[in-house]
């Protein structure tokens, strides 16, 4: 049924289906697809599971959207979509205008992607919510977007940092990511050619110790304080 209503917003799109977690991961080897429904729950089925294994893993389609489906849309269900990474819910059954609705979502709204230690996926504070004006709508929201971006990449970067040691593997992909949005925010600034110059030196270091032996939890810990004291003092302050 899924894929006859995918067939009718998009003709020539090509529809693979997998019956297993195991089955699905293999099948993204070797298929590239835009986006992934995952059921919720099922024999050998664990969408959410599987969603934060894509979002972790090397895949070249792990930034893809994920839609989850189920006919039970508790609000933990809900939750545990949203901190596994998926980008929409989709509750059974649904029809054409219900699969459109989350296809205007993801495209004509798109979300920042974040990846930290604990977490990657798009933007948790926009999900099933980008039109939400109410009174616990975030204050830092309203600030500049490269300010914000800094702020919460040196948040992230803090964060890897504890886990150096315990999480070696995610610390490195969370830094990896962060050197990256950091490099790119940077460029062209001269008030942030310090902030460019230590990201540029992490990023180097990251990508060496990826060839050798690892990351190094004091040489990791003495980088992020010297890009805390590279970034400018408003974006300092919300990563504090």
């Amino acid at each position: 049924m899924l894929a006859e209503l995918l067939r009718s917003l998009l003709p020539k799109c090509e529809v693979r289906s997998a019956q297993t977690d195991e089955q699905a991961y293999a099948l993204l080897e070797t298929f590239d697809p835009l986006l992934i429904f995952v059921e919720l729950k099922g024999p050998r089925l664990d969408g959410l599971a599987f969603t934060r294994l894509l979002r972790r893993s090397y895949l070249h389609c792990r930034e893809a959207a994920v839609i989850v489906t189920t006919a039970e849309a508790t609000a933990a269900a809900i939750m545990g979509a949203r901190d596994a990474g998926v980008h929409e819910f989709l509750r059974r059954p649904f029809n054409l205008g219900d699969l459109k609705k989350r296809f205007d979502a993801i495209v004509v709204r798109p979300r920042d992607w974040i990846e930290a230690v604990n977490y990657v996926g798009p933007d948790r504070r926009r999900f099933n919510s980008a039109d939400y004006k109410g009174p616990r709508k975030r204050l830092s929201e309203g600030a500049a977007p490269i300010i914000q971006q800094m702020g919460q990449a040196s948040r992230i970067v803090q964060s890897a940092a504890l886990a150096t040691s315990s999480d070696p593997k995610q610390a490195l992909r969370a830094l990896k990511a962060q050197m990256r949005i950091l490099i790119q925010l940077s460029a062209g600034k001269e008030a942030l050619k310090p902030l460019q110059t230590v990201a540029l030196a992490f990023e180097r270091y990251l990508l060496d110790s990826a060839q050798t032996n690892g990351l190094s939890k004091d040489q990791v810990e003495s980088f992020a304080a010297q890009l805390i004291l590279a970034t400018p003092a408003a974006a300092a302050d919300r990563a504090a």
